[in-house]
Protein backbone atom coordinates (compact mmCIF):
# COMPACT_ATOMS: atom_id res chain seq x y z
CA UNK A 1 0.00 0.00 0.00
CA UNK A 2 1.40 3.39 -0.97
CA UNK A 3 1.75 5.79 1.95
CA UNK A 4 1.12 9.51 1.69
CA UNK A 5 4.33 11.38 2.42
CA UNK A 6 2.69 14.71 3.21
CA UNK A 7 3.94 15.37 6.74
CA UNK A 8 7.36 14.71 8.22
CA UNK A 9 9.61 12.29 6.27
CA UNK A 10 9.59 8.63 7.19
CA UNK A 11 12.75 6.83 8.23
CA UNK A 12 15.21 7.01 5.35
CA UNK A 13 17.03 4.07 3.89
CA UNK A 14 20.80 4.15 4.03
CA UNK A 15 22.14 6.53 1.42
CA UNK A 16 18.72 7.94 0.57
CA UNK A 17 19.42 11.39 1.91
CA UNK A 18 18.07 14.47 0.14
CA UNK A 19 21.51 15.34 -1.20
CA UNK A 20 21.93 11.84 -2.69
CA UNK A 21 18.54 11.99 -4.41
CA UNK A 22 19.29 15.42 -5.85
CA UNK A 23 22.69 14.29 -7.14
CA UNK A 24 21.17 11.20 -8.77
CA UNK A 25 18.58 13.31 -10.58
CA UNK A 26 21.33 15.65 -11.76
CA UNK A 27 23.35 12.65 -12.96
CA UNK A 28 20.31 11.34 -14.85
CA UNK A 29 20.17 14.57 -16.87
CA UNK A 30 23.70 14.02 -18.21
CA UNK A 31 22.63 12.02 -21.32
CA UNK A 32 20.24 14.81 -22.30
CA UNK A 33 22.85 17.47 -21.60
CA UNK A 34 25.43 15.69 -23.75
CA UNK A 35 23.03 15.29 -26.68
CA UNK A 36 21.76 18.89 -26.45
CA UNK A 37 25.34 20.20 -26.37
CA UNK A 38 26.35 18.02 -29.31
CA UNK A 39 23.37 19.08 -31.46
CA UNK A 40 22.73 22.68 -30.41
CA UNK A 41 26.12 23.96 -29.27
CA UNK A 42 27.73 24.86 -25.96
CA UNK A 43 25.01 27.29 -24.93
CA UNK A 44 23.15 24.77 -22.78
CA UNK A 45 26.23 24.00 -20.71
CA UNK A 46 27.03 27.71 -20.33
CA UNK A 47 23.45 28.41 -19.26
CA UNK A 48 23.66 25.71 -16.59
CA UNK A 49 26.85 27.17 -15.15
CA UNK A 50 25.34 30.67 -15.02
CA UNK A 51 22.11 29.34 -13.50
CA UNK A 52 23.99 27.40 -10.79
CA UNK A 53 25.94 30.49 -9.73
CA UNK A 54 22.78 32.64 -9.68
CA UNK A 55 20.75 30.00 -7.82
CA UNK A 56 23.38 29.40 -5.13
CA UNK A 57 23.93 33.12 -4.65
CA UNK A 58 20.19 33.76 -4.36
CA UNK A 59 19.71 30.90 -1.92
CA UNK A 60 22.64 32.02 0.23
CA UNK A 61 21.34 35.59 0.31
CA UNK A 62 17.83 34.62 1.41
CA UNK A 63 19.13 32.10 3.96
CA UNK A 64 21.30 34.85 5.40
CA UNK A 65 18.31 37.18 5.64
CA UNK A 66 16.26 34.40 7.25
CA UNK A 67 19.11 33.67 9.68
CA UNK A 68 19.39 30.06 8.58
CA UNK A 69 22.52 27.94 8.15
CA UNK A 70 23.80 28.65 4.65
CA UNK A 71 26.21 25.71 4.38
CA UNK A 72 23.66 23.17 5.67
CA UNK A 73 20.96 24.05 3.15
CA UNK A 74 23.27 24.56 0.19
CA UNK A 75 24.66 21.04 0.69
CA UNK A 76 21.30 19.44 -0.09
CA UNK A 77 21.89 20.39 -3.78
CA UNK A 78 18.24 21.31 -4.32
CA UNK A 79 19.24 24.76 -5.62
CA UNK A 80 21.77 23.16 -7.95
CA UNK A 81 19.13 20.78 -9.32
CA UNK A 82 16.73 23.68 -9.92
CA UNK A 83 19.47 25.51 -11.80
CA UNK A 84 20.34 22.44 -13.90
CA UNK A 85 16.72 21.82 -14.90
CA UNK A 86 16.27 25.49 -15.72
CA UNK A 87 19.48 25.62 -17.76
CA UNK A 88 18.40 22.58 -19.76
CA UNK A 89 14.98 24.09 -20.46
CA UNK A 90 16.26 27.48 -21.64
CA UNK A 91 17.27 27.96 -25.29
CA UNK A 92 21.06 27.86 -25.74
CA UNK A 93 21.18 31.40 -27.13
CA UNK A 94 19.46 33.36 -24.36
CA UNK A 95 21.49 36.26 -22.89
CA UNK A 96 23.15 35.74 -19.51
CA UNK A 97 20.93 38.21 -17.68
CA UNK A 98 17.82 36.25 -18.67
CA UNK A 99 19.26 33.08 -17.15
CA UNK A 100 20.18 34.98 -13.98
CA UNK A 101 16.67 36.43 -13.80
CA UNK A 102 15.02 33.03 -14.20
CA UNK A 103 17.26 31.27 -11.66
CA UNK A 104 17.00 34.05 -9.07
CA UNK A 105 13.22 34.28 -9.40
CA UNK A 106 12.89 30.49 -9.10
CA UNK A 107 14.88 30.33 -5.87
CA UNK A 108 13.64 33.51 -4.18
CA UNK A 109 9.97 33.70 -5.14
CA UNK A 110 9.11 30.07 -5.87
CA UNK A 111 11.10 28.38 -3.12
CA UNK A 112 12.44 30.51 -0.28
CA UNK A 113 9.38 32.77 0.05
CA UNK A 114 7.38 29.66 1.00
CA UNK A 115 9.96 28.47 3.52
CA UNK A 116 12.47 26.55 1.46
CA UNK A 117 12.68 22.96 0.24
CA UNK A 118 9.59 20.92 1.02
CA UNK A 119 7.26 23.89 1.39
CA UNK A 120 7.03 25.23 -2.16
CA UNK A 121 3.62 24.56 -3.79
CA UNK A 122 4.95 25.14 -7.32
CA UNK A 123 7.86 23.70 -9.25
CA UNK A 124 10.61 26.36 -8.84
CA UNK A 125 12.32 25.66 -12.18
CA UNK A 126 9.05 26.00 -14.08
CA UNK A 127 8.14 29.21 -12.24
CA UNK A 128 11.47 30.73 -13.31
CA UNK A 129 11.02 29.46 -16.85
CA UNK A 130 7.45 30.73 -17.13
CA UNK A 131 8.27 34.23 -15.88
CA UNK A 132 10.99 34.77 -18.48
CA UNK A 133 8.91 33.13 -21.22
CA UNK A 134 6.08 35.58 -20.61
CA UNK A 135 8.39 38.56 -20.15
CA UNK A 136 10.89 37.88 -22.97
CA UNK A 137 9.10 35.73 -25.59
CA UNK A 138 11.43 36.45 -28.53
CA UNK A 139 14.74 35.13 -27.11
CA UNK A 140 12.86 32.32 -25.38
CA UNK A 141 11.58 30.87 -28.67
CA UNK A 142 14.85 30.84 -30.64
CA UNK A 143 17.28 27.93 -30.63
CA UNK A 144 20.86 28.00 -31.91
CA UNK A 145 21.81 25.62 -34.67
CA UNK A 146 19.94 25.50 -37.96
CA UNK A 147 19.59 22.24 -39.87
CA UNK A 148 22.15 23.29 -42.50
CA UNK A 149 24.64 24.27 -39.80
CA UNK A 150 24.16 20.97 -37.98
CA UNK A 151 24.82 19.02 -41.17
CA UNK A 152 27.92 21.08 -41.96
CA UNK A 153 29.42 21.46 -38.51
CA UNK A 154 27.35 19.46 -36.00
CA UNK A 155 27.71 22.13 -33.31
CA UNK A 156 28.47 25.81 -32.89
CA UNK A 157 31.94 26.79 -31.68
CA UNK A 158 32.24 27.61 -27.99
CA UNK A 159 33.32 31.16 -28.83
CA UNK A 160 30.13 31.79 -30.82
CA UNK A 161 27.95 30.44 -28.01
CA UNK A 162 29.73 32.58 -25.43
CA UNK A 163 29.43 35.65 -27.65
CA UNK A 164 25.71 35.08 -28.10
CA UNK A 165 25.13 34.62 -24.36
CA UNK A 166 27.50 37.18 -22.83
CA UNK A 167 27.21 39.91 -25.45
CA UNK A 168 24.29 42.29 -25.82
CA UNK A 169 24.61 42.07 -29.61
CA UNK A 170 21.82 40.20 -31.43
CA UNK A 171 22.39 36.58 -32.39
CA UNK A 172 23.34 35.92 -36.00
CA UNK A 173 20.16 35.14 -37.93
CA UNK A 174 21.62 32.12 -39.68
CA UNK A 175 22.33 30.55 -36.29
CA UNK A 176 18.75 30.80 -35.03
CA UNK A 177 15.58 28.92 -35.83
CA UNK A 178 12.16 28.17 -34.47
CA UNK A 179 11.60 24.83 -32.82
CA UNK A 180 9.53 22.24 -34.72
CA UNK A 181 6.60 22.83 -32.36
CA UNK A 182 6.74 26.58 -32.98
CA UNK A 183 7.04 26.14 -36.75
CA UNK A 184 4.15 23.70 -36.88
CA UNK A 185 1.95 25.89 -34.68
CA UNK A 186 2.38 28.82 -37.08
CA UNK A 187 1.84 26.83 -40.26
CA UNK A 188 -1.30 28.95 -40.84
CA UNK A 189 -3.38 27.56 -43.73
CA UNK A 190 -0.92 24.83 -44.70
CA UNK A 191 -1.97 21.24 -44.16
CA UNK A 192 0.17 19.03 -41.94
CA UNK A 193 1.91 17.28 -44.82
CA UNK A 194 2.66 20.62 -46.51
CA UNK A 195 3.95 22.09 -43.27
CA UNK A 196 6.40 19.25 -42.72
CA UNK A 197 7.59 19.54 -46.30
CA UNK A 198 7.97 23.31 -46.57
CA UNK A 199 8.29 25.10 -43.22
CA UNK A 200 11.86 25.92 -42.35
CA UNK A 201 12.77 24.23 -39.08
CA UNK A 202 10.74 21.08 -39.75
CA UNK A 203 13.43 19.47 -41.87
CA UNK A 204 14.36 15.85 -41.33
CA UNK A 205 17.64 16.81 -39.65
CA UNK A 206 15.93 19.14 -37.19
CA UNK A 207 13.25 16.63 -36.27
CA UNK A 208 15.90 13.96 -35.80
CA UNK A 209 17.80 16.23 -33.43
CA UNK A 210 14.78 16.63 -31.18
CA UNK A 211 14.13 12.88 -31.34
CA UNK A 212 17.66 12.19 -30.08
CA UNK A 213 17.25 14.75 -27.28
CA UNK A 214 14.01 13.18 -26.13
CA UNK A 215 15.45 9.67 -26.25
CA UNK A 216 18.38 10.83 -24.12
CA UNK A 217 16.00 12.15 -21.46
CA UNK A 218 13.98 8.95 -21.70
CA UNK A 219 17.18 7.05 -20.91
CA UNK A 220 17.80 9.26 -17.90
CA UNK A 221 14.20 8.86 -16.79
CA UNK A 222 14.47 5.08 -16.95
CA UNK A 223 17.54 5.32 -14.72
CA UNK A 224 15.48 7.26 -12.15
CA UNK A 225 12.82 4.55 -12.29
CA UNK A 226 15.45 1.84 -11.82
CA UNK A 227 16.85 3.65 -8.77
CA UNK A 228 13.28 4.07 -7.44
CA UNK A 229 13.74 7.80 -7.12
CA UNK A 230 10.50 8.28 -9.04
CA UNK A 231 7.58 5.98 -9.77
CA UNK A 232 6.12 5.15 -13.17
CA UNK A 233 2.68 6.61 -12.50
CA UNK A 234 3.23 10.28 -13.38
CA UNK A 235 5.40 9.89 -16.52
CA UNK A 236 3.30 7.07 -17.97
CA UNK A 237 0.05 8.97 -17.35
CA UNK A 238 1.63 12.17 -18.73
CA UNK A 239 2.88 10.59 -21.97
CA UNK A 240 -0.15 8.34 -22.32
CA UNK A 241 -2.64 11.21 -22.05
CA UNK A 242 -0.63 13.30 -24.52
CA UNK A 243 -0.50 10.38 -26.97
CA UNK A 244 -4.22 9.67 -26.63
CA UNK A 245 -5.18 13.31 -27.20
CA UNK A 246 -2.90 13.55 -30.23
CA UNK A 247 -4.23 10.27 -31.65
CA UNK A 248 -7.88 11.27 -31.28
CA UNK A 249 -7.48 14.63 -33.01
CA UNK A 250 -5.20 13.19 -35.68
CA UNK A 251 -7.82 10.55 -36.54
CA UNK A 252 -10.50 13.23 -36.72
CA UNK A 253 -8.51 15.70 -38.84
CA UNK A 254 -5.14 14.41 -40.02
CA UNK A 255 -4.73 17.33 -42.43
CA UNK A 256 -4.36 19.86 -39.59
CA UNK A 257 -3.24 17.85 -36.56
CA UNK A 258 0.23 16.55 -35.80
CA UNK A 259 0.87 12.87 -35.17
CA UNK A 260 1.31 11.42 -31.66
CA UNK A 261 4.92 10.62 -32.61
CA UNK A 262 5.52 14.32 -33.33
CA UNK A 263 4.12 15.41 -29.96
CA UNK A 264 6.12 12.81 -28.03
CA UNK A 265 9.49 13.30 -29.74
CA UNK A 266 9.69 17.09 -30.12
CA UNK A 267 9.90 19.81 -27.54
CA UNK A 268 10.37 18.83 -23.90
CA UNK A 269 8.01 15.84 -23.70
CA UNK A 270 10.38 13.30 -22.13
CA UNK A 271 12.23 15.92 -20.11
CA UNK A 272 8.95 17.16 -18.68
CA UNK A 273 7.55 13.69 -18.02
CA UNK A 274 10.52 12.33 -16.06
CA UNK A 275 12.29 15.37 -14.60
CA UNK A 276 9.69 18.15 -14.20
CA UNK A 277 6.32 16.55 -13.52
CA UNK A 278 7.82 14.11 -10.98
CA UNK A 279 8.94 16.83 -8.55
CA UNK A 280 8.11 15.20 -5.17
CA UNK A 281 7.18 18.45 -3.42
CA UNK A 282 4.79 20.13 -5.85
CA UNK A 283 3.21 17.01 -7.40
CA UNK A 284 0.78 14.45 -6.00
CA UNK A 285 1.91 11.87 -3.46
CA UNK A 286 -0.52 8.95 -3.73
CA UNK A 287 -0.14 6.56 -6.66
CA UNK A 288 -3.73 7.10 -7.78
CA UNK A 289 -3.24 10.85 -7.47
CA UNK A 290 -0.11 10.68 -9.61
CA UNK A 291 -2.11 9.07 -12.40
CA UNK A 292 -4.70 11.87 -12.37
CA UNK A 293 -1.93 14.45 -12.04
CA UNK A 294 0.04 13.09 -15.01
CA UNK A 295 -3.09 12.77 -17.16
CA UNK A 296 -4.00 16.38 -16.41
CA UNK A 297 -0.58 17.59 -17.52
CA UNK A 298 -0.72 15.59 -20.75
CA UNK A 299 -4.17 16.90 -21.64
CA UNK A 300 -3.24 20.50 -20.84
CA UNK A 301 -0.07 20.26 -22.93
CA UNK A 302 -2.03 19.19 -25.99
CA UNK A 303 -4.67 21.89 -25.45
CA UNK A 304 -2.11 24.69 -25.05
CA UNK A 305 0.05 23.43 -27.91
CA UNK A 306 -2.94 23.26 -30.24
CA UNK A 307 -5.07 26.26 -29.27
CA UNK A 308 -2.95 28.26 -26.83
CA UNK A 309 -0.45 31.01 -27.45
CA UNK A 310 2.72 28.98 -26.77
CA UNK A 311 4.13 26.16 -28.93
CA UNK A 312 5.35 24.04 -26.01
CA UNK A 313 3.36 24.01 -22.80
CA UNK A 314 5.27 21.97 -20.22
CA UNK A 315 5.76 24.83 -17.76
CA UNK A 316 2.19 26.10 -17.84
CA UNK A 317 0.65 22.63 -17.72
CA UNK A 318 2.80 21.62 -14.73
CA UNK A 319 2.11 24.84 -12.84
CA UNK A 320 -1.63 24.55 -13.42
CA UNK A 321 -1.62 20.99 -12.11
CA UNK A 322 0.48 22.10 -9.12
CA UNK A 323 -2.59 24.13 -8.18
CA UNK A 324 -4.71 20.98 -8.34
CA UNK A 325 -2.27 18.60 -6.60
CA UNK A 326 -3.57 19.13 -3.01
CA UNK A 327 -7.16 18.70 -4.22
CA UNK A 328 -6.26 15.49 -6.07
CA UNK A 329 -4.36 14.11 -3.07
CA UNK A 330 -7.31 14.81 -0.77
CA UNK A 331 -9.66 12.68 -2.89
CA UNK A 332 -7.16 9.96 -3.79
CA UNK A 333 -5.85 8.97 -0.36
CA UNK A 334 -5.51 5.19 0.01
CA UNK A 335 -7.85 3.59 2.52
CA UNK A 336 -6.16 2.86 5.85
CA UNK A 337 -5.48 -0.81 6.49
CA UNK A 338 -8.36 -2.45 8.34
CA UNK A 339 -10.90 0.23 7.46
CA UNK A 340 -13.84 -0.38 5.15
CA UNK A 341 -14.83 1.95 2.35
CA UNK A 342 -16.84 4.91 3.59
CA UNK A 343 -20.55 4.88 2.80
CA UNK A 344 -21.71 7.62 0.46
CA UNK A 345 -25.19 9.08 1.04
CA UNK A 346 -28.22 7.51 2.69
CA UNK A 347 -30.39 4.72 1.40
CA UNK A 348 -34.20 4.94 1.39
CA UNK A 349 -35.54 3.73 4.71
CA UNK A 350 -32.38 4.54 6.72
CA UNK A 351 -33.14 6.35 9.96
CA UNK A 352 -29.90 8.29 9.90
Amino acid sequence: MALLRITSPHTQRAGRKTSWVMLMVIAATVPGLVVQTALFGWGTLVNIMIAIVAALASEALILKLRQRSIAFFLKDYSAVLTAVLLGLALPPSVPWWLTVTAASFAIIFAKQVYGGLGNNPFNPAMVGYAIVLVSFPVPMTQWLGSADLVIAQATLPLTDSLAAILSSAPVIDSYTMATPLDAFKHKESLMSSEAFASIEGLSTANLSNWFYVNMAYLLGGLALLYLRIITWHTPVAFLGALAVMASLFYMVDSSNAATPYFHLTTGAAMFGAFFIATDPVSSCTSNKGKLFYGCGIGVLIYIIRTWGGYPDAIAFAVLLMNFAAPFIDYYSQPRAYGHTKAKKGLKIGDSK
